[in-house]
């Protein structure tokens, strides 16, 4: 006697790989969405490959040069444009006549990972802690409930603040700046998960695997998360540029990383004394930031939409392509 395997297990593409498709497919008609992704990769790519860059022009990061900065002037960079020459592709940071292209590089590299460390410490925190205010008992629903709105209404960048001031300044400001903004800000996705995990756990699907006899954490894994996936991505995708904000307005403010490491935060606190005399040390780093911001923002909005059409509908009409896609 032979069994038939159920449709997925033959080979047939699951529900979530179908959805995954869909949301790929309607990410790839925006043309917004796809300008947004080849700008964060080409910066990711970029990031990644400083090391190779800043060997390949001979330049490093904390090397000082000081014949390239005029000392009668308070350190304004010698030539046009900053000092643009051919061994200096974006000018000398004044005063120092530290290669800008390298800082830059570098300090990309401290914001995207702070960035996204602290995303995912945010992301990971609030899914338990949303899973377990819906799944738990009810004295263990109302505590986590409680503390998931002390969380939200603290004011995050105070306190991080204060936090970032009193650490000894020998640990390392990237994880410290990781920590303290993953563990500040996580309420509004724990918030999240446990409405949605609420709406589902009544479905037939939950309770058909419940009376298979499988325990809330099998439940949860198995049947819950797969379903809270395209919120919490969505989520995590307009998290990361809030938080590429607060690491820098940390960093502006001279509680974030701390010299000699680059930081875009970092270099705009510095370029404060020098937007009259050099205004592309100081358009530099803002207009990378504003753009990187900027990106992760339009491609965070479009994979909302992507992940949940509904929410486009919302706002506008849409075409009659879009309705039948």
């Amino acid at each position: 006697m032979t069994t038939t395997k159920p449709e997925s297990a033959a080979g047939a593409p699951t529900p979530a790989a179908g959805a995954a498709r869909r949301a790929r497919h309607r990410l790839r008609r925006r043309p917004a969405a796809v300008a947004a992704a080849a700008v964060l990769a080409l910066l990711v790519l970029l990031a990644l490959a400083a090391p190779l860059i800043a060997q390949l022009t001979g330049q490093d990061p904390n090397t000082y040069h000081d014949d390239l900065v005029d000392s009668a002037r308070g350190g304004v960079p010698l030539g046009s444009f900053g000092g643009v020459s051919a061994d200096h592709w974006l000018g000398v940071e004044p005063g120092t006549g530290r290669d800008l292209l390298t800082r830059l590089l570098y300090g990309a590299r401290v914001s995207l990972l702070v960035a996204l460390g602290a995303t995912a410490l945010q992301v990971a925190v609030g899914v338990v802690a949303g899973l377990t205010a819906a799944l738990g008992n009810r004295f263990l629903g109302q505590l986590v409930g409680r503390v998931t709105d002390v969380m939200i209404a603290l004011p995050m960048l105070v306190i991080a603040i204060a936090l970032t001031a009193v650490v000894p300044n020998d640990f390392p400001r990237p994880l410290l700046l990781i920590l303290v903004i993953g563990f500040l800000d996580w309420g509004g996705t724990a918030r999240t998960v446990r409405a949605q995990t609420l709406a589902l756990r009544g479905l037939d699907f939950v309770d058909a695997a419940r009376l298979s006899g499988n325990g809330t954490l099998r439940i949860a894994r198995r049947e819950l998360l797969p379903s809270l996936a395209a919120p919490v991505i969505t989520l995590a995708a307009l998290k990361v540029p809030t938080n590429m904000v607060v690491e820098a307005s940390l960093s502006f403010l001279g509680v974030g990383v701390k010299p000699p490491t680059p930081s875009w935060g970092q270099m705009l606190s510095s370029a404060q004394t020098w937007f009259r005399a050099d205004p592309t040390y100081v358009l530099l780093p803002a207009g990378l930031l504003f753009v990187t911001v900027l990106a992760f923002t339009v491609l965070g909005d479009a994979v909302r939409t992507a992940l949940d059409p509904r929410e486009g509908s919302r706002l506008r009409v849409g075409t009659r392509k879009e309705r039948t896609a």
